[in-house]
């Protein structure tokens, strides 16, 4: 493989702005390029070829485990609540059946919970996927919305809706575990015939993200400036969230693919299986 053009998908959110702050500030070698999108854009391009390396949703994982691997220690999880992964919604979850539900276009593993809670308490609702980053629309045309990231954090759905649930608090009430939203992957074929690179390429991106809890002060002061939010707040999110992949998260992760298998949602049970060049 030529190095010289070497692809790796980047989260746009600030939710991963942990992991990539070595990278943004010196670490980025001349033959690796970030792709900056949203979780839904680099899930197609992976598998596209398009980048070889990326975060991605776990549930696109979960669909597609066959053809990748986990690069060790790199998740966007939480332990409870996390903000920026919510179903705003104009009656509470159990009412909404036959009521009017639209997923954001940008998160395979939060779709597949939220469908996931529905199926296992019978509930429902008529699926559409569709834009939320207009609160106003959204109000005006479905009964709830799933939002996800930036949008989540932003706009005032705790104005606009009466309900406002938070999916990760949701699991952890379940579940008493963590939930992985996304996971770094890279392509089975690269990792096989090019481990060395990828090898490199996760030793950077480990060395990124110890850079940037070391400098976590200054990720959320550039958070706020760029969502027009106070620090506080951005402090309180980042405090929420996790980039690491400990057991305990891995397990979790694994429950979640199960109960995805279980309730009609993947085909197959997913096998976790990490990128391991020893």
């Amino acid at each position: 493989m030529n190095t010289e053009t070497t692809r790796m998908g980047k989260i746009s959110y600030i939710n991963a702005s942990p992991v990539y702050y070595g990278l943004d500030n010196g670490l980025l070698p001349h033959w690796l390029e970030m792709v900056p999108d949203v979780p839904s854009a680099l899930n197609r391009q992976i598998m596209e070829g398009g980048i070889i390396i990326s975060p991605i949703s776990s549930a696109f994982y979960a669909m597609n485990h066959r053809d990748l691997m986990l690069l060790p220690d790199l998740s966007i999880s939480c332990r409870g609540r996390v903000m920026s992964v919510i179903l705003a919604s104009r009656y509470p979850i159990d009412e909404l059946s036959g009521k009017s539900v639209r997923l954001s276009r940008d998160s395979a593993s939060a779709a597949a919970f939220l469908k996931m809670i529905f199926h296992q308490k019978k509930i429902c609702p008529v699926f559409q996927t569709g834009d939320v980053s207009h609160i106003e629309s959204v109000l005006g045309e479905v009964d709830a919305a799933l939002v996800i990231g930036d949008t989540a954090l932003t706009l005032p759905w705790q104005k606009k809706f009466e309900y406002v649930i938070d999916l990760g608090q949701l699991w952890f009430e379940m579940t008493g575990l963590p939930f992985v939203f996304a996971v770094w992957v890279v392509r089975r074929t690269v990792a096989e015939s090019n481990p060395l690179m990828v090898q490199k390429i996760h030793a950077l991106l480990l060395a990124s993200k110890a850079s940037g809890y070391g400098h976590l002060d200054q990720i959320v002061e550039v958070s706020a400036k760029k969502l027009k939010m106070d620090q506080n707040t951005i402090r309180q999110y980042f405090d929420l969230l996790f980039c690491d992949l400990d057991p305990e998260k891995v397990h979790a992760m694994g429950l979640f693919f199960d109960s995805l298998f279980d309730q009609g949602i993947l085909a197959e049970r997913a096998t976790i299986s990490f990128f391991n060049p020893l």
